[in-house]
C-alpha cells in the first residue's frame, strides 16, 4: 500500500519538476523574442515524463542521464517550428508562447493541487485509523 502510495507521488513530483523545466524554457524563449537568429525551444512533455518514469528500473524516477546539476530534470529539447518566417531568422512566435506558457502554469497549479490532495487524502485516512 505504501509503495503504491510513493509511486503515484513520485509520478506526480516529476511531472512537476518537468513543468517546472518547460516553463523555464518557455521563458527562455520569450527573454529571447527580440534575438537575432535565435531559434525557439521546446520539448514534448508526455515524451520527456515517460522518459523520467521509465527510468530507475521502472520504479518512477528521473535516470541519472537524464539530469541536469541541481537535480532538475534534463529533456531532449528540439527546435519550435516557425509559423512564418522572420528577417532576422528569430523562430520565437510570442503568440504561441503566451500561449504555452499560460497552458504549462495552469497545469503545473493543477499537478501541485493534485499533490496536495492526496497528501491531505493520506493524513486523513492515517488520522481516522488511530481513534
Amino acid at each position: 500500500m505504501i509503495a503504491r502510495l510513493t509511486e503515484t507521488l513520485n509520478f506526480h513530483g516529476q511531472a512537476l519538476l518537468l513543468r517546472a523545466e518547460r516553463q523555464r524554457v518557455i521563458a527562455g524563449n520569450v527573454a529571447n523574442a527580440d534575438t537575432p537568429g535565435y531559434l525557439a525551444r521546446d520539448f514534448d512533455f508526455a515524451a520527456a515524463l515517460r522518459e523520467a518514469t521509465a527510468g530507475a528500473g521502472g520504479r518512477g524516477g528521473i535516470a541519472t542521464d537524464v539530469m541536469r546539476p541541481g537535480g532538475r530534470p534534463a529533456p531532449t529539447l528540439r527546435y519550435a517550428v516557425p509559423s512564418q518566417t522572420s528577417l532576422d531568422n528569430n523562430s520565437v512566435d510570442m503568440d504561441r508562447e503566451r500561449s504555452a506558457f499560460a497552458d504549462n502554469a495552469v497545469k503545473y497549479e493543477s499537478t501541485l493541487r493534485f499533490i496536495n490532495g492526496s497528501v491531505r487524502t493520506m493524513l486523513d485516512a492515517m488520522k481516522s485509523h488511530q481513534a
